[in-house]
Order: structure tokens, then sequence, then C-alpha cells
């Protein structure tokens, strides 16, 4: 059985992920979250401030952003932890 490489599984990872946030997204359910219905419910809606995110509300551009910037952070701790091997210590 031939072996896949880890680029390979890397980049399948980061498509699917990046798939999902770009389409999947934009069939979100239009109900409110769980914090905003308890709001409605307790009478306290009304209170809320409003607050512009980074890239707009959620959609498929912050998902898109989301996956990038997790699978950023993710690669660079995993790059800073790594294992060295015997040649990386030859310095």
């Amino acid at each position: 059985m031939k072996r896949v490489s880890t680029t390979w599984v890397v980049l399948g990872i980061a498509v699917v992920a990046l798939v999902l946030a770009g389409v999947v997204s934009r069939f979100a359910d239009s109900d409110p979250d769980g914090l905003t219905k308890v709001s409605e419910d307790h009478g306290f809606a009304h209170t809320e401030k409003s607050r512009d995110g980074l890239v707009g509300d959620y959609g498929s551009v912050t998902g898109v952003v989301g996956v990038l910037v997790v699978l950023g952070v993710a690669g660079g701790v995993t790059y800073a932890v790594r294992r060295r091997g015997p040649r990386d210590e030859q310095a």
C-alpha cells in the first residue's frame, strides 16, 4: 500500500475546511442563537450593542478567514515545537 505524503493530507484537510467554511456557511440557520434567544425571552435584547467585526457578519468570507487563521496558528505552533532531526542539530 502506497503511503500518502503529509503535505497532501494537510492540503486535503485545508481544502475541505475552506469549502465547508465558504459554501456550507451560506446555508446557516437564520434563527437566533442561544444567547440571542435567551435575551429575547427575558426581555433585555434591546440592550444589545452592535459591534462590527473585522470582516463583517457571519458568512463565507468570515468562515474562510477563520479557517485560514486557525490553520496558520496551528501550522506555526506545529513548526515551532516539531522535533528536530539529527541533521538539524548539527548547526
